[in-house]
């Protein structure tokens, strides 16, 4: 066996840093949390060439004492931990002491720092982990460090390095998740002598939002609070029909800190179950605070992912709070009218932003040279007027719909105005009652097909947390009074009228979801209609055995069978509101459900299965229905709040205000 040698510091250095620094993107995070936590409200991070040979970071936070730099730079050296039992009450985004060891034994470090009772400050160079200087200096309250040449002394790591646009790429995105974890901080990010972005600071995360994402994703969102079990879950998530195509702008931050967890995302995406079309995911920006001890933080080098204690309540916490802001939101979308573009036209130039002066070392003689020019009296003189500059004629151009989306404010064009100062809307905490129970009965004015249920149940994890009870029916009422069916579009589309609005519906998807909704109810033996002859059906015996040990469930949504003819089933019984669609195959499709969910018969409600049956058992395009039929159908979509996508996902309704209308045709 080879002797075995105690490492010397420098190659322990190297290695530790490579647990911590990964990339240029590691080293802002670290610092940039480090700026954090020493009560900074205003952060500037610029980069050169995807940080790898400049990258800085300065803040106005409480700084450093002189003697205290060279400290901070040994490993395990903290301000945020003194003993044991502050491990379990963290609340600091760093606090094991490595980052500026770490960063200073792969780069050039130069830091500048001073508190705000000093009169001067410090300058403190270090290299490879080796110091270089260590003096007073005049420079501003806060802190500046300054990295160059990251990986200079490890050629092997730096081989490894992507391409700038990538790296920066990465800085970028390290930014925007700090930006949202504190939006009562200033954050500035330039990227080679750019301005990416540039938060207010303002302590309102609508507003990080906006500046991180711009208009078009924050005026998508829905405001999001609830609380369950001492764990608190606020901020915004996204209206179903503005999903994106992956989980990129999935953002959970748990007391302040951004965190992958396959927990979270699962959560979310089950509270958008049957709202959200496949192969899209929902975003959001999500707050989680609970208790420190109720998680453990420390098992991530980048402290990148979290381990909860109670894992059951972190989820239903966030089921529920996201589920209720879904339902309290209504979901009613309108289209959106905007003027053409030229989009053959050049796009403005961007002026670039002014970099930032770096701060270097400054002499006492010129400090004090400096301060007696500032306090000489100067002469007072009076500003001048600027000249006049006459408004210019703006001509309106043709504006046309291009997509469906929620408009905010129209101008005098009729185009849709982009909000001047986005403000968040966050609704007061109401209580949260259950849903009342559905009526055994259906009411006797009904069209078949078409008779109105109160279906307001859904899918949700098994725990004893009070649901949202839909909007009363009156209000409703109120927002849609007296509705009338003006008639159909291409076989398909519902156009209706209604207190100075005109609403489209989606005939078909919205019978899908009224069938769907009433299936998953399991309250369908109300519509159970028995057959004079009974329909046969040939499975499979793993079929048929499924089906018979779930005689109770197919009872529920309104089937009877007889099972006494293998290796057939005969139908004696089936909703009447499947009457005219082809029984039989929809019998094979529950019979192959009921089959694969054997073993777990509950599994997500059988939603497969529902989908199935209600798309099958809906009116379809081109069918021929009556005006009495019409209007049972635009009634129930617009006084059940359930009724706002299909189980697919796809939009039911869309709105159109008469308003908006006369815009186009110029009345207005």
């Amino acid at each position: 066996m080879p002797h075995i040698n105690v490492l010397s510091k420098e190659i322990s250095e190297l290695i530790a840093a490579g647990e911590v620094i990964e990339r240029p993107a590691s080293v802002i995070k670290e610092l940039v949390e480090n700026s954090i936590d020493s009560g900074a409200s205003h952060i500037t991070v610029e980069i050169k060439n995807g940080g790898t040979t400049y990258m800085r970071v300065t803040d106005d936070g409480c700084g450093m004492a002189f003697e205290d730099v060279p400290t901070a730079f040994l490993r395990h050296a903290t301000s945020k931990i003194v003993t044991k039992n502050d491990l379990d009450d963290i609340r600091t985004l760093g606090f094991r002491g490595e980052a500026l060891a770490s960063v200073s034994a792969v780069a050039r470090v130069e830091v500048m720092t001073k508190r705000r009772e000093d009169e001067y400050g410090t300058l403190y160079t270090i290299e490879g982990s080796v110091e270089q200087s260590h003096e007073k200096s005049g420079c501003p309250d806060g802190t500046t460090i300054i990295i160059r040449d990251l990986f200079y002394n490890v050629p092997a790591r730096a081989k490894f390095m992507k391409k700038d646009v990538t790296e920066a790429n990465a800085i970028s995105n390290i930014m925007q998740k700090i930006t949202l974890s504190h939006p009562s901080v200033a954050f500035k990010l330039i990227r080679d002598n750019r301005m990416e972005f540039n938060s207010a600071g303002d302590g309102e995360l609508f507003s990080a939002v906006y500046a991180v994402y711009g208009r078009d994703f924050a005026r998508d969102l829905i405001p999001c609070d609830y609380e369950y079990h001492g764990i608190h879950v606020s901020g915004y998530v996204i209206k179903p029909l503005y999903s994106r195509n992956n989980r990129a702008l999935q953002n959970f931050f748990v007391n302040g800190r951004y965190v992958r967890s396959r927990l979270c995302s699962a959560a979310l995406e089950n509270a958008y179950s049957n709202m959200i079309m496949t192969g899209k995911f929902p975003a959001c920006v999500m707050m989680i605070d609970l208790a420190p001890s109720a998680m453990d933080v420390n098992i991530h080098p980048a402290k990148a992912e979290v381990r909860f204690t109670d894992e059951r309540s972190v989820s239903d916490a966030i089921y529920f709070g996201v589920k209720n802001a879904l339902m309290n939101d209504g979901l009613i979308y309108e289209f959106e009218l905007k003027p053409r573009t030229d989009w053959t036209a050049p796009p403005p130039e961007e002026p670039p932003v002014q970099q930032e002066m770096d701060m270097m070392f400054t002499p006492v003689e010129q400090i004090a040279k400096k301060e007696q020019e500032l306090a000489a009296p100067k002469p007072v003189t009076a500003p001048e007027k600027p000249a006049y500059t006459p408004p210019v004629k703006v001509e309106r151009d043709e504006a046309e719909v291009v997509g469906i989306r929620p408009f905010e404010h129209f101008g005098e064009s009729g185009v849709t105005a982009a909000k001047s100062e986005p403000k968040p809307i966050v609704p007061e905490a109401k209580p949260i009652e259950a849903p009342e129970p559905e009526p055994e009965t259906a009411p006797a004015a009904s069209i078949e097909g078409f008779t109105y249920i109160n279906a307001s149940s859904f899918a949700k994890p098994s725990a004893p947390v009070q649901e949202q009870k839909p909007e009363p029916v009156d209000a409703l009422h109120e927002e849609f009074p007296n509705i009338r069916v003006i008639g159909e579009a291409f076989g398909l589309y519902v156009i209706c009228e209604s207190a100075g609005k005109m609403i489209m519906i989606d005939k078909h998807a919205a019978h899908e979801r009224i069938i769907f909704e009433r299936l998953r109810s399991r309250n369908c033996r109300q519509f159970s209609q028995t057959l004079l002859t009974g329909i046969k059906v040939l499975l499979t015996a793993e079929e048929i055995d499924a089906m018979e040990s779930e005689q109770e469930l197919l009872a529920d949504l309104g089937f009877t069978f007889d099972f006494t003819q293998r290796p057939c089933i005969v139908a004696t019984a089936v909703p009447t509101f499947i009457m005219e669609a082809d029984i039989e195959d929809i019998i094979c499709e529950v019979a192959n459900n009921l089959r694969m969910h054997k073993a777990d018969p509950q599994s997500g409600l059988l939603d497969d299965m529902l989908h199935t049956v209600a798309c099958k058992s809906a009116i379809k395009a081109n069918d021929k229905n009556s005006p009495e039929e019409l209007q049972s159908l635009a009634e129930q979509v617009c006084y059940n709040e359930n009724i706002r996508h299909c189980p697919h996902g796809r939009p039911v309704m869309f709105t159109m205000t008469k308003y908006n209308i006369d815009h186009q045709f110029r009345r207005t």
